[in-house]
This record gives structure tokens, sequence and C-alpha cells, in this order.
């Protein structure tokens, strides 16, 4: 999406859906992310973020959040 790659995205609904890994705990790429996420949410999109580790563990809790 425009120069980005998204993990997952509804075109409907305008909701991407990224799950981070720990790389994205670090400065620069925090940095990145937040220009990224900037740029989706200009577009009309809301970005839901979720560590890989809460996808192994907190599942239901993470389709409630995305519902």
């Amino acid at each position: 999406m425009g120069k980005y790659i998204v993990d997952f995205v509804c075109l409907e609904r305008k909701i991407i859906i990224e799950l981070d890994g720990g790389q994205h705990a670090e400065p620069e790429i925090e940095k990145y992310d937040r220009v990224r996420d900037n740029w989706f949410e200009k577009e009309g999109y809301r970005v839901l973020r979720f560590w890989d580790n809460d996808i192994l563990t907190n599942l239901i809790g993470i389709f409630e959040v995305i519902r």
C-alpha cells in the first residue's frame, strides 16, 4: 500500500493489522513505524499493532480489540 507492505488489511473497513516482533522496540524501527502509521492514518486507515507474543498468548483478546 503506497510504498509500504502491510501484514493484513481490510480495505472495506480501512483497518491495517501489523504483527510486530521484538525488533520493533528498537528506537530506529519505532521511529520508522510512527512515520509509516502516520502516512496510513492520513490516508484514512486505522493501524492496529500487536506483539507476536500476544498473538501466541492472548489471541481472544486481540480478536476483541479488532472487533
